[in-house]
């Protein structure tokens, strides 16, 4: 019987994966409620971009997970990429394609078998370029972009799919102070539509902007809370082993260095 409940975008039950011979997920569990953004953080090695392809169904793992209520391994491929976006680190390839031909690969999943791009295809891909800032370089090439440019790029073409789910593994590489501003409006005008962002970030400052806070350490979940709450806090300046402390500013909370 499938408990599985269409409120959460995913849940993760018992999941544990390894890379080469070593397991570097052990038995997680998790709900990543819809319509939310929810960050991941934690030190180096603790598992958090392995997670991420998890849930993006790109590596294989035991364990259950659902989508949108709908357990994965029994997700047609299609459907999948239709309501799932997906942005790895440091993507290669395709540096002779045009931007335009680049962020129209989010499309796909859309259109029939070597059928030309439609309208509908046009105006989500122009939308996804603006949102980010790059239509000015539709026609130039990706190889011919600095690092945050293309960076814009790539996430313009996760934005194209126009997906309910997108997940994002280090959005903010490269990616100079207003751009990251850009980024996270993009990703609040995604959470009032309805749709879920699950973004793995270092920059801690960003990650407790989010709705919720997954922490991890040495492939394990040891805290999943809302950013503003205290335990929050506290979990996350423990995981970095109370070199950070966390601070109010205004309206939002900042990641600081802890002196001695």
């Amino acid at each position: 019987m499938n408990t599985a409940t269409p409120h959460m975008a995913f849940e993760v039950h018992a999941v544990s994966a390894q890379l080469g011979h070593t397991e570097v997920l052990h038995g997680i569990d998790l709900n990543l409620p819809a319509g939310s953004w929810i960050s991941i953080v934690g030190p180096n090695g603790a598992g958090k971009s392995t997670l991420l392809k998890v849930l993006a169904g790109l590596l294989a793992h035991s364990g259950r997970v659902s989508l949108l209520g709908q357990p994965m391994a029994r997700m047609p491929s299609r459907l999948r990429a239709q309501q799932l976006a997906w942005l790895g680190q440091s993507e290669a390839g395709g540096d002779d394609l045009k931007v335009i031909d680049v962020t129209m690969l989010g499309r796909l999943p859309h259109q029939s078998w070597l059928a030309a791009p439609s309208a509908a295809d046009h105006a989500a891909v122009e939308q996804a370029l603006k949102a980010t800032q790059a239509w000015q370089w539709r026609d130039r090439t990706l190889g011919s972009l600095s690092g945050g440019e293309r960076q814009r790029v790539l996430i313009a073409r996760a934005l194209a799919v126009q997906a309910q789910v997108l997940l994002m593994d280090e959005p903010l590489a490269n990616l100079d102070p207003p751009h990251q501003a850009d980024w996270l409006d993009v990703v609040h005008t995604l959470v009032a539509q309805g749709k879920t962002v699950v973004s793995v970030l270092h920059e801690i400052s960003f990650a407790l902007q989010a709705d919720q806070m997954v922490i991890m350490a040495l492939g394990r979940v040891i805290h999943q809370g809302a950013c503003h709450l205290p335990e929050t806090h506290r979990a996350l300046e423990q995981v970095f082993d109370h070199r950070i402390i966390i601070k109010a500013l205004e309206n939002d909370w900042v990641a600081l260095p802890k002196t001695h």
